[in-house]
């Protein structure tokens, strides 16, 4: 597609942390591969809490909650500046909407089955067609289209000496710890989150941990009214002692907590993703959603996958029948998962987890 690497790239993705967690090893193999490219990302301003700090990329950051006014932002800032290439990694509305303001000779987009809400009408270029990917491999297939197969699994995410501070005044030295993000954001139109396990089982599971390893048990999440009653629920339950930090940490702080932790315990969410980008081992869990698409990328081993039971139960269906990236929308799945297996993966990361004496 280029005979020599382009001098200034705009890639766009605004949301969500998640997403944005896997779209990041792809701009640093493009890094990587394009040592003097220009690069600017337009992301989210949520997002940009956590990523528009790294250095040698140019953020724009988007405000979706004041979508006409962020527009008119990115038309002001973008007007005079155009691009040899952009990625466009967001297919929906907001984003395409956003893509007109970006002047590139190169618009590389989703295939056909991805590019929703019209993004093949906002692109003159498209990634091949990926079969039953996750979605970090779809992102890859962005660098592979432009001619770069090697993969750079580097995250590499700035955090504060004083970020790591906050963190460390929670995590006793030589003390193994276990994060509890028990919370994952309901979708878009929809009240009820059936991503969620039960505040009983995970208070099981952290008196297990504190029984049967001695580890500080921390509670995260947002400041959410649900994620406030969740915090609740499993404190309530709890027998044990529950450092409770939900709705008190900024991202980079939580990112902090969790890079310092022996493991991260939770559902389908963005910070099963900010596990993997600071290395630290991700116990998801997963019913209602398929972790093979979504799953958190390096701790496939201590995932609990329940889709494809939930698939059979709810579809009477397998999941090879079904449309990837089928989600499933009865809150009783998730009870498929049980305490015991839980449990049992808490202790097999534990157990492979070295000392943390020994680390510092």
């Amino acid at each position: 597609m280029f005979e020599k690497p382009p001098k200034t790239v705009c890639l766009l993705r605004l949301s969500a942390i998640g997403d944005c967690c896997h779209v990041l090893p792809v701009l640093r193999t493009l890094q990587n591969a394009w040592p003097d490219t220009d690069f600017t990302w337009i992301i989210g301003a949520t997002e940009a809490a956590v990523l528009g700090d790294i250095p040698g990329v140019h953020f724009i950051t988007v405000d979706k909650s004041r979508t006409l006014r962020s527009l008119a932002a990115v038309r002001r800032e973008l007007r005079s500046k155009p691009f040899d290439l952009l990625l466009h990694m967001h297919p929906n509305l907001r984003a395409n909407l956003l893509s007109l303001n970006v002047k590139a000779r190169i618009r590389l987009g989703f295939d056909g089955a991805r590019a929703k809400d019209g993004q093949r009408l906002f692109t003159n270029a498209q990634i091949p067609a990926g079969d039953r990917q996750h979605v970090m491999d779809g992102f890859f297939e962005f660098a592979r289209t432009l001619g770069i197969a090697d993969r750079d699994l580097r995250w590499d995410i700035p955090i504060s000496d004083a970020d790591r501070a906050f963190a460390e005044r929670h995590i006793p030295e030589g003390q193994p710890v276990l994060v509890i993000s028990p919370c994952s954001s309901p979708r878009r139109g929809r009240r009820l989150n059936v991503r969620n396990w039960r505040a009983e089982r995970y208070a099981t599971v952290a008196d297990n941990a504190i029984s049967a390893h001695g580890a500080r048990i921390i509670l995260t999440g947002d400041a959410s009214s649900t994620s406030r009653a969740m915090a609740d629920d499993v404190r309530t339950h709890a027998r044990g002692d529950v450092t409770d930090l939900t709705g008190q940490t900024t991202l980079k702080q939580l990112l902090a907590i969790i890079e310092s932790a022996t493991a991260l315990l939770c559902p389908d969410s963005g910070p099963a993703h900010m596990g993997t980008a600071v290395g630290t081992p991700v116990i998801g869990l997963y019913a209602g959603t398929n972790p093979e698409r979504a799953g958190p990328y390096l701790s496939g081993d201590f995932t609990l996958n329940r889709y494809p039971e939930a698939v059979q139960q709810e579809l009477r269906q397998t999941v090879d029948e079904v449309a990837w990236g089928t989600r499933l929308h009865n809150p009783e799945i998730m009870d498929l998962i049980s305490v015991d297996e839980v449990c049992e993966q808490v202790d097999r990361v534990f157990a492979s987890a070295p000392d943390p004496c020994e680390q510092h």
